[in-house]
């Protein structure tokens, strides 16, 4: 397996030592794993079966990453907007419906 060296300042480098628990290399790999993923996605529109079984087990999606389209967000500051209704409790949701 190859290394890689990273390098960063006397300050951040104390920073990290406070985590004694987390596994910084193993975060730069999946991080490093997620880029390259999404980086494919977005070029090609496909996913392998090895980038599929990694997004499962991260509980992760390259979809995740990508910007919110202008309709949806509209959509939403619409809805914002709307004038909601306040329920006592779940009950209330139901006690129309017959």
């Amino acid at each position: 397996m190859a290394s890689l060296t990273l390098s960063v300042s006397d300050e951040f480098k104390n920073k990290l030592k406070s985590f004694l628990w987390v596994n910084w290399s193993e975060i730069a790999r999946e991080e490093t794993m997620k880029k390259l993923i999404f980086e494919n996605y977005v070029k090609t529109g496909i996913i392998t079966d090895e980038e599929w079984e990694f997004c499962d087990k991260m509980n992760w999606h390259p979809v995740d990453e990508l910007p919110l389209k202008d309709d949806f967000k509209k959509e939403l500051e619409k809805r914002k907007k709307e004038k909601s209704i306040k329920l006592k409790s779940v009950s209330q949701i139901f006690k129309d419906i017959k």
